[in-house]
């Protein structure tokens, strides 16, 4: 929509206005701006919603008018044509609408040139389907009736029995570090001289009862209650009981401690 002004010898639309004073229908001294002005931003004031369309119309024409009644009002000149005046206004105005109209141009042709780069890295088949070749997509509700489609919200909705874990495979193991340490210290001074490791832990049916043994002897070494010794590289351990050590188990020993449980 246009702006709308009320003047002393003009009511209407503003961009008819500038055409009047340009015509010269309309005495451009006659009209005050500053009134002018004042009607606008009152019109502004009732708007609901602000139109910047119409609001920068109005600016433009507004500082048009401004430009022209302070020429004529500044001592200056008297033959310049009214006509000439506009002029350069129309000038402007038909360069600003070319420029813009490039630069609707120039995107343009960028957003094609990135189209054609795009397309220069495809490749068209050169072979396919015959013109009268159909495929036809298989129908799946073929062949269900209602009677099916309940049956599968019942299933669908029915009430699951919780999820049970099978836990046959999982072993409790009982033996512990500080059991075995008590169990070789109580064996070792009796058994006399240096014993292998294997002698040890050759009743053992696990795995994990042969490693607690080899913990239970590091333990003891740690204690200085046992020395171990082995041949040669990958050679049998060999255990002996240091002697007048204590076959009693310390309370409170951090190696066994960490591993108990």
């Amino acid at each position: 929509m246009a702006a709308t002004v009320s003047t002393p010898v003009f009511e209407g639309p503003v961009d008819l206005l500038l055409q009047l004073v340009n015509s010269h229908e309309v005495e451009l001294y006659d009209i005050p701006l500053a009134a002018l002005v004042d009607a606008f931003v009152a019109e502004v004031a009732g708007w609901e919603s602000v139109d910047l369309h119409t609001l920068s119309e109005f600016l433009v024409i507004a500082a048009v008018l401004i430009e022209l009644k302070s020429r004529r009002l500044l001592p200056g000149s008297d033959d310049v044509d009214p006509d000439e005046e506009l002029v350069g206004w129309e000038e402007r105005d038909l360069l600003l609408a070319r420029l813009l109209e490039c630069q609707a141009y120039a995107a343009a042709a960028d957003a094609f040139a990135v189209l054609a780069e795009r397309a220069a890295r495809s490749v068209p088949r050169s072979a396919g389907f015959d013109l009268d070749f159909v495929v036809h997509a298989p129908d799946l509700l073929e062949g269900v009736i209602p009677e099916d489609l309940a049956d599968a919200y019942r299933r669908a909705t029915a009430e699951r029995p919780a999820p049970l874990v099978d836990l046959y495979h999982v072993t409790v193991d009982t033996v512990t570090v500080a059991d075995a340490v008590t169990e070789l210290a109580r064996r070792l001074p009796s058994m006399g001289g240096k014993v292998t490791f294997h002698s040890l832990t050759r009743h053992l049916t696990s795995r994990i009862e042969i490693i607690v043994r080899f913990l239970a002897l590091l333990e003891l070494c740690k204690q200085g209650r046992i020395s171990l010794d082995q041949g040669h590289t990958f050679g049998d351990l060999e255990v002996g009981w240091v002697p007048d050590a204590p076959t009693q188990v310390p309370v409170g020993v951090g190696f066994i401690d960490e591993y108990e449980g």
